[in-house]
């Protein structure tokens, strides 16, 4: 048998962004002995990526705010794909998640009166996003992390990724995987398993996510039994750097535009005001005049249409490129400097600031900046139920990125951090709870043991093989290029041919060295997560032949009335097989429709 090391935990969080540490604490404070493994080190987490707030109908800068208008609003920039209960949970429940961070230490920009500052942002009727300048993520993490450590019962499993969930008699019973520095194997004997691992992003070629988000936790999650939802709705932020090309697809928050910063295209021109959808034209401003006059603080104007939803900016943004009237590099001039003075901007936007300064030698108090889209996020993810956060195999709970069905096919900006607390939250009860309803704990099996630390070893033995990296390049162009920002048949069906026709090469991978200090090895190991979900993603595209949200078809450039009733759901049929089936949208109750009447 197979050497390895273990640990038993009542919970084991796998994931230590703001969703896992959410979880953790909860679960910690009802009792639980939770284990908390983090992929790199603690606080090292892509939650820090989102910079520009956390969504919450605080009702601080706009009294007319409230849980009602956030549902709405996430319900129509999801383009109603959304589990609505997820959505109602998520609204109500936000403001007080904001409250607690902040009476656990979180230190929020401030109104004049002393209350928690919000700024507007792009989907969002009012200012709604609780903000600490455009570092928000890093505070949440820097408070949740603080809150953690201090926590009973947590045990901290640093730079520790595991590689597959354990089951016996049709649930959880734990996970194995291994130590990034030595290579040694780690078996956790768990109760019940919270995923909170992230996104997919990796997958692509130009992406704002770190090395870390290959697609772990949905991949695992639907290996072990559990189904996946929505996973065509790749989000393309509208705002990545492009320029230079070491730091292409970089992140530039949105809090840039909701300080004001307009979008122009090589001629100059503010084009946003051409791509109104019909459904936001009576909130969306159609002049720079009346663009201007909101920014100056008129409440009676509509919003800038920089402001629209990320989707809809993003292949704004596409179009202009496609039209040829794309910035030098291929994107769009994201400019704040011809519409706020130099000290306001060094204020509000200091990381950005630095960022521009550092990276691409461009003061953004004087100068635009060159934006384009870039992968960011993923809609879809495991499903769950919106009470509890548990999966669809028992035992199983997932909440953050990793979980499908609160945004549908597009998340507003903003609301991926209160998404993680109030699901964090919800994922951590729920997990305790079913800890202690539990009759009997099921055990380990040795020999499914024995077989997955071999498989982990198998690129290592190989006396030849390909060499990992080279399949991961092929892979991140195959998604760009054939299920990217703009879809059609053709392409999706010629990509997903490459994916099956590359998959078989996975096998094949070969790694030199030892089990230490290993990264090649790290990458061969990814390359099963990334493989389940690209061909996920591509699978549920090709069925989806409409445009909603995040994914666009532009054989199928309009909504189709009977896609918008069902949601794509994806389930393990045999041994690495997927079956996509559809699945009705749950009926809204009628106090919660009639928010929607006139749209």
């Amino acid at each position: 048998m197979t050497k390895y090391e273990s640990f038993e935990q009542d919970v084991l969080v796998i994931g230590a962004g703001g969703a896992g540490l959410r979880a953790a604490i909860e679960a910690s404070d009802l009792g639980m002995n939770v284990g908390l493994v983090c992929k790199s080190l603690l606080g090292k987490a892509h939650t820090v990526m989102a910079e520009g707030g956390v969504a919450a109908a605080l009702a601080n800068v706009e009294t007319r705010d409230n849980w009602k208008v956030h549902f709405r609003d996430t319900m129509r920039g999801g383009k109603m794909l959304n589990n609505y209960r997820m959505a109602q949970i998520h609204a109500q429940e936000a403001p007080d998640r904001v409250r607690e961070l902040e009476a656990w230490g979180a230190v929020f920009d401030r109104t004049k009166d002393g209350r928690i500052l919000q700024r507007n942002f792009g989907g969002h009727l009012y200012p709604r996003l609780a903000h600490v300048g455009d570092r928000t993520g890093l505070e949440m993490i820097r408070t949740l992390q603080d809150k953690t450590v201090h926590s009973k019962n947590v045990k901290v499993h640093m730079e520790c990724t595991i590689y597959k969930l354990l089951t016996n008699d049709g649930r959880i019973c734990g996970a194995i995987g291994y130590w990034r520095e030595t290579g040694r194997f780690i078996v956790f004997k768990a109760k019940a398993v919270i995923l909170a691992t992230g996104g997919v992003g990796k997958s692509f070629k130009i992406t704002s996510n770190s090395w870390e988000y290959t697609g772990d936790g949905q991949a695992i999650a639907f290996e072990a039994g559990a189904d996946l939802i929505d996973m065509e709705f790749v989000q393309f932020h509208p705002t990545g750097m492009i320029w230079p090309l070491s730091v292409k697809g970089t992140l530039v928050t949105e809090g840039v535009r909701g300080e004001g910063g307009v979008l122009r295209n090589s001629k100059n021109e503010r084009f946003m005001f051409k791509y109104i959808p019909e459904i936001f034209k009576k909130d969306y401003a159609d002049t720079e005049d009346e663009a201007r006059r909101w920014l100056d603080g008129d409440k009676a104007a509509r919003r800038p249409p920089e402001l629209l939803t990320r989707d809809v900016v993003a292949r704004a943004i596409n179009s202009e490129f496609k039209a040829g009237r794309a910035s030098t590099h291929g994107g769009a001039y994201l400019d704040i400097a011809s519409q706020r003075d130099g000290e306001y901007i060094k204020r509000k936007l200091p990381s950005m600031y630095h960022q521009f300064k550092e990276l691409a030698d461009v003061d953004i108090t004087k100068q635009a900046m060159e934006v384009g889209p870039t992968t960011h996020y993923i809609m879809g993810g495991v499903k769950v139920d919106g009470e509890t956060a548990q999966s669809t195999l028992p035992g199983l709970f997932a909440a953050g990125e990793v979980a499908g069905g609160m945004h549908g096919s597009n998340r507003l900006g903003g609301n991926s951090l209160s998404d993680l607390l109030v699901f964090g939250r919800r994922a951590g009860m729920g997990a305790a709870q079913y800890v202690k309803d539990l009759r009997t704990t099921a055990t380990l099996k040795e020999a499914e043991i024995d077989t997955t630390c071999k498989e982990m070893l198998a690129p290592m033995e190989r006396a030849s093989g390909e060499n990992p990296y080279v399949i991961v390049q092929e892979l991140q162009e195959i998604m760009q290029n054939h299920v990217g920002i703009i879809r059609n048949e053709n392409e999706l069906s010629e990509g997903l041919a490459k994916i099956q026709k590359l998959k078989p090469r996975v096998d094949n991978v070969r790694v030199e060295g030892g089990r230490a200090y290993n990264p090649g090895w790290h990458q061969a190991l990814d390359l099963r997560a990334m493989f389940i979900c690209s061909e996920a993603i591509a699978k549920a595209a090709l069925l989806r032949k409409e445009s909603r949200g995040g994914h666009s078809r532009e054989d199928f450039p309009n909504y189709d009335k009977e896609l918008g009733k069902i949601n794509f759901v994806i389930k393990k049929s045999g041994p690495h097989e997927m079956q996509l089936v559809k699945q009705p949208l749950p009926e809204m109750p009628a106090d919660l429709a009639e928010l929607f009447k006139g749209d």
